[in-house]
């Protein structure tokens, strides 16, 4: 789908400059490849718990799989042990053990995300990072990524897109990644069994913090200023972002936060997440058993319990894009909601900027049938959410995107973008920081289309890696421009709080009377409140959202 296009447009000109412009790498002018430079001596920091050895590749020196902590099963995280010596950081550590992924039993899914998985340990609490410098007393922003996944899967590797080099080198700024306790390692709320367990149910959320303070701690070796830090992350990593807002013991950690497609306004409430630690015990035995149980026997009867108590919670009206491993409200390390029924005191002065792809989990990327479905197909699938009122569904999507096709009605997204806006008007009625929108809208042409504007597509943008991950983009030359220019955006914004950039549109601040939303496309544009009365109907009919 095209959106009606303003007066407010990239010239060809620039466009051009966009894919000619070599800011994906730093080749040399005679075509040379730099050599990889991998000797301890040349890229040896010195961290807080011993040295690190990485390697540098054209100009970016990385490190990966460095503790930042560690944790015995379901205990909050204390800081991980100190070595002698210099210790190699060069390869990616553990991942957090997790089920199987299903994807890779679709071959176009396989193909185009093309995962990494890595291999799983419960001692996976490891960062990643990418420098243009170290030891240089230089203090670049600091650009913290939070993987997606909901709570339960993912990695800080699991991309290609999720690579740092080419954002660090073109915003001379320190790229993080990390990983953390997922699932019912890091969310299983065991508190009704004594104050041992009392944070369990929030251990993974705990881990993150952790990795902020080693990023405090440690990042002016690596030519980062711990004090510009920016957290950033996508789907269930924007709900990562969105908790951080409003847990405690992360304040003054962060100081810009970046919410993409994954908004989280409300989280778990401790009376569900308590009686999914119950069933659990009850169905293994003992809560003692669960330490030493094997993992995939303490998933299977976690994601065992989860499915009992949801059906229980949907009773009572809970209808949770996410439910079950999740943080839990417990008064403690996370006191109330994040942005219910208001946005948090603690990050008054956090700007904030969120978004999301027009169509998220299109349909028509994952059902062929859908693909070339008509108007007519259409709204006999809308009638089962509609009913009655289908019609008027369609002459609110028909006034809001005139120039649509039939396949828009069923792929557009209306999970992620309610809960967006919904989240952009609670921070900007706080009357702090500045909030910013977008709304991602490229179509990838891999696979003649059909990945359209799905979940992640914005991620090779953002990390200006649409040439690296060319099985997700395409790697043409719109691709390498509007990357050159989304990743700029969020380098800007990591740097000042304000995410306009040379090339694009003036980016207005978010206020709900206006509702001004960047629209990332081949032509980039503002739109104001243009789909709220469309929204508003989407409003009155339940949706799985967070």
């Amino acid at each position: 789908m095209k959106l009606k296009k303003l007066s407010i447009l990239l010239s060809a000109t620039m466009i051009a400059a966009g894919c000619c412009c070599s800011t994906q790498k730093n080749a040399c002018s005679n075509g040379c490849q730099s050599e990889l430079e991998t000797s301890a001596e040349a890229t040896v920091v010195q961290t807080c718990k011993g040295k690190v050895a990485g390697y540098v590749d054209d100009g970016i020196f990385t490190y990966k799989g460095i503790p930042y902590a560690k944790a015995e099963r379901f205990m909050a995280p204390v800081p991980a042990d100190s070595w002698e010596g210099i210790r190699s950081s060069r390869a990616y550590g553990p991942t957090c053990p997790q089920g199987k992924r299903m994807g890779w039993y679709s071959d176009e899914q396989a193909f185009s995300f093309n995962w990494d998985d890595g291999f799983p340990d419960e001692n996976c609490l490891r960062v990643n990072i990418w420098t243009p410098g170290i030891n240089d007393g230089k203090k670049r922003p600091v650009m913290v990524w939070l993987h997606g996944g909901g709570y339960s899967s993912g990695s800080g590797q699991e991309l290609p897109s999720y690579d740092g080099a080419s954002l660090a080198r073109k915003g001379d700024v320190v790229v993080v990644t990390l990983n953390h306790r997922l699932n019912v390692l890091g969310f299983l709320d065991l508190s009704a069994y004594g104050s041992e367990y009392s944070r369990s149910g929030n251990a993974g959320l705990l881990d993150m913090v952790s990795a902020l303070e080693w990023v405090r701690d440690n990042i002016d070796a690596f030519g980062g200023d711990n004090g510009n830090v920016t957290i950033f992350g996508q789907s269930g990593g924007g709900g990562k972002v969105s908790t951080l807002l409003a847990t405690p013991s992360a304040e003054g950690l962060y100081h810009k936060a970046i919410i993409q497609s994954g908004s989280m306004l409300r989280t778990m409430e401790s009376k569900w997440s308590t009686k999914i630690g119950q069933a659990v015990v009850k169905e293994i035995g003992s809560v003692e058993a669960l330490k030493t149980l094997p993992y995939e026997k303490l998933l299977a009867a976690g994601d065992k319990a989860v499915g009992e108590v949801r059906k229980e919670a949907e009773k009572e009206g809970i209808t949770s894009f996410i439910f079950g491993w999740a943080p839990t409200v417990e008064g403690d390390v996370l006191p109330c909601q994040p942005f219910d029924p208001q946005a948090p005191e603690q990050s008054r002065n956090v700007p904030v900027m969120t978004g999301t792809t027009i169509h998220e989990f299109s349909m028509s990327t994952y059902v062929p049938a859908f693909r070339e479905i008509t108007k007519e197909g259409a709204k006999e699938y809308l009638k089962t959410k509609y009913g009655e009122r289908t019609d008027e569904f369609i002459e609110l999507f028909e006034k809001t995107y005139p120039e649509y096709e039939p396949k828009d009605l069923i792929d557009t997204d209306f999970i992620f973008r309610p809960s967006t806006i919904a989240q952009a008007d609670i921070k900007s009625a706080q009357g702090g920081a500045p909030v910013y929108t977008y709304i991602f809208a490229w179509e990838s042409p891999v696979l003649d289309g059909i990945l359209r504007s799905t979940h992640c597509m914005e991620i090779p943008f953002v990390f200006n890696n649409a040439d690296l991950h060319a099985s997700m983009t395409g790697g043409g030359r719109e691709a390498i421009a509007l990357a050159d220019l989304m990743s700029q955006s969020w380098i800007n914004f990591a740097r000042t709080g304000n995410p306009n950039a040379e090339g694009l549109p003036q980016w207005p601040e978010y206020n709900a009377e206006e509702g001004a939303t960047m629209i990332f496309d081949n032509n980039c544009e503002i739109r104001y409140n243009h789909d709220k009365e469309l929204i508003g109907f989407i409003r009155q009919f339940p949706t799985r959202g967070f």
